[in-house]
């Protein structure tokens, strides 16, 4: 059994879906009671952070979603989401290790597994850019000028717990723009551009042309799918 805390754009199919089934075992443990796994570290951890269990699904839903799957056994995220579990069965940089040891030779996820700094950093900006313009340049800096090992980790963490946090409207809207820079070449002006005022319209129309014209640098990024939890 297990929740990844990493974001699921880093899972590959099978694990995708895999804690997808996870996730209702969990919250169906915790809500009826059950005793089948309820002694499990991985239940244990969750309960009493019911909410944040939910937002977490909406996170592995989304990425379904991007992906084509279909969730049919949706869950709605209930706000306010509540704490979040300060406990990690691993530490984030362990999961990407394990991640690393259990896809040799087999399917990776949407997103690369990152070698170093530079490379996480670049796959969550613009998810950090929808939560506080300060701590993304500031580890932006940071990833720039430290390629430790020990900032990996420190960075990883960092990241991993900022994405539990609900952008503001304002971030979000930033967030998107940046992103539509990207593709906004391929979306000829016509009458949807009104629709486009819309932050759903515009993520899903982001969405879209990323995966249409292969558009790599958000192909891996967190926000292509995190974002839409929130929406």
């Amino acid at each position: 059994m297990r929740i990844w805390d990493v974001s699921p754009g880093y899972l590959n199919d099978k694990s995708l879906l895999g804690e997808h089934r996870e996730l209702h075992g969990i919250i169906s443990i915790i809500q009826n009671k059950k005793k089948g796994y309820s002694r499990h570290p991985e239940t244990m951890r969750w309960r009493g952070h019911e909410g944040a269990l939910r937002l977490r699904h909406s996170f592995v839903r989304t990425e379904m979603q991007l992906r084509g799957f279909h969730d049919r056994t949706p869950l709605e995220a209930v706000f306010p989401i509540g704490f979040w579990p300060t406990v990690f069965i691993d530490p984030p940089e362990r999961q990407f290790s394990i991640l690393a040891e259990k896809y040799k030779g087999k399917q990776q996820g949407r997103i690369p597994l990152p070698i170093n700094v530079q490379e996480l950093w670049a796959q969550h900006k613009y998810s950090i850019l929808a939560r506080d313009p300060q701590i993304y340049t500031s580890l932006g800096r940071l990833a720039a000028t430290d390629t430790s090992r020990t900032t990996f980790n420190r960075v990883a963490m960092s990241l991993t717990s900022l994405l539990r946090v609900q952008p503001s409207e304002g971030g979000l809207q930033n967030a998107l723009q940046h992103m539509w820079g990207y593709v906004n070449t391929f979306h000829p002006p016509d009458n949807s551009e009104e629709d486009l005022q819309n932050p759903g319209n515009l993520l899903a129309t982001i969405q879209d042309l990323v995966q249409i014209h292969n558009v790599t640098y958000l192909l891996r990024s967190t926000a292509l799918s995190e974002l839409q939890a929130w929406l």
